[in-house]
């Protein structure tokens, strides 16, 4: 179930990886402390870069979608993960409703609602799919590449509930990462559980947010470990009205990019790296890799603003507008086959339920890898991530290296926690 992987592993990610095995029972330990204190994201996935000499998440999504990209073989633990999230939510549930993205004629990701629905049935609970796209008027069955298909349904709201006729559902799953806005329908609902909550949307959510949180919990980390947290953690800044289309807030955007890049290059002497820093630079909230720029030298902002907005689309981004992260760019030395790959790691509740190699031939080693031509291969997580090989030589187990990935996984996972706390809004009401 490993797919071939041509990557050498060597050098200071062998390190890294031996660092975290020997540090196993502490980690899981402060990892469940963690728990205690904090509650997890209902669901999300991790975009996991490895350098070979760094190991970073880049990306985290809390309404992850792909699910159908996992392998069958994980599908027991991700139901076991769902019953213990909705045991902890909503003990007595009975009925499910999932509220997919609007695209309705994409069958791709309906293929992954359809895995969704999959997941919550087998974990014991009545499951239907309603839309909350106003195109969709009346039941709507699709077909779906593998064969199955999929029912949308209007949803219908009541004074202060949300369901579908004849289906009163107490929890309420959103797969729509309310991009957006936050539609008035999913608003002031009573007694019903939306999971994840409102302010999980990217309408609420910013990506330095997240970051800042995961640069502190990533010291303390650092700390157990005894590393210097710049392994696992990817720097970044914040810039403010910022438009390439209209040339707009170049000049701040290339001073962040500078700065950046110089703590780039001072972290690369350090550890000996004889690599070109670059920075990435997308927009603070959004996800499907959409806008993502990658900036070698300040002098490249000039030349995309000058390009015309069609050519830069094709090359994978778009307007950058109003806000946006300039984060470290972290080099991906995975390969699959002939692609460029890195991990994205899949998690429920507290737990890694699998994941799979993002890949993609088209690309380089410092470019996003998230866009049009991309391929997932499944991660045998069933069998890695909870039976590493402590006695393994370092960079020869696959399962080990997997290990490493739940962990950096798992430490996002907690750094969303800690945003999702920071930002909710009945959390200021009552402070």
């Amino acid at each position: 179930m490993v797919p071939h992987l041509v990557t050498a592993l060597t050098g200071p990610i062998n390190e890294l990886e031996q660092r975290i095995l020997d540090s196993m029972p502490a980690i899981e330990r402060w990892f469940r402390l963690e728990w205690m204190e904090h509650t997890p994201p209902f669901y999300s996935s991790v975009d996991i870069r490895n350098a070979g000499f760094k190991l970073a998440p880049v990306d985290t999504n809390l309404y992850p979608n792909g699910w159908h990209n996992l392998t069958k073989e994980t599908l027991p633990l991700a139901v076991q993960a769902a019953q213990a999230a909705i045991e902890k939510i909503c003990p007595e549930a009975r009925n499910l409703l999932v509220i997919p993205e609007n695209h309705s004629t994409n069958t791709f990701y309906l293929t992954n609602v359809a895995q969704l629905v999959r997941i919550f049935q087998m974990a014991g609970l009545n499951v239907r799919v309603g839309s909350i796209d106003p195109a969709i008027k009346s039941p709507k069955k699709i077909e779906l590449p593998n064969g199955e298909t999929v029912c949308l349904e209007p949803v219908v709201r009541s004074r202060r509930r949300l369901g579908l006729k004849n289906f009163d559902p107490c929890t309420i799953l959103l797969n729509n990462d309310l991009s957006a806005g936050t539609p008035g329908i999913l608003e002031d609902l009573y007694e019903q559980y939306l999971l994840p909550p409102l302010h999980a949307g990217w309408s609420v959510r910013r990506k330095s947010k997240h970051f800042r949180s995961y640069e502190d919990l990533s010291k303390r980390f650092g700390k157990l470990l005894g590393i210097d947290p710049w392994l696992i953690h990817p720097m970044f800044s914040h810039a403010e009205g910022v438009n390439l289309d209209q040339g707009k807030g170049l000049d701040e955007l290339a001073s962040h990019c500078d700065a950046l890049l110089t703590k780039i290059r001072r972290k690369y002497k350090e550890y000996g790296i004889n690599e070109k820093p670059f920075v990435i630079v997308k927009p603070e909230n959004g996800t499907n890799g959409v806008g993502v720029v990658t900036v070698r030298d300040v002098k490249d902002l000039q030349a995309l603003a000058s390009k015309p907005r069609a050519g830069r689309s094709a090359a994978g981004s778009s307007a950058l507008i109003d806000e946006v992260i300039v984060q470290e760019g972290v080099l991906t030395r995975e390969r699959v086959h002939d692609g460029v790959a890195e991990p994205v790691v899949y998690m429920m509740d507290r737990y890694v339920v699998g994941g799979f190699y993002r890949v993609h031939a088209g690309r380089s080693i410092d470019e996003s890898l998230d866009s049009p031509g991309a391929s997932h291969i499944p991660l045998a997580f069933s069998e890695s991530v909870h039976l590493p090989q402590p006695g393994a030589k370092p960079g020869a187990s696959a399962p080990n290296r997997f290990y490493m990935y739940g962990v950096v996984g798992r430490l996002a996972m907690v750094a969303a926690a800690y945003e999702l706390e920071a930002t909710d809004p009945e959390a200021e009401v009552y402070a």
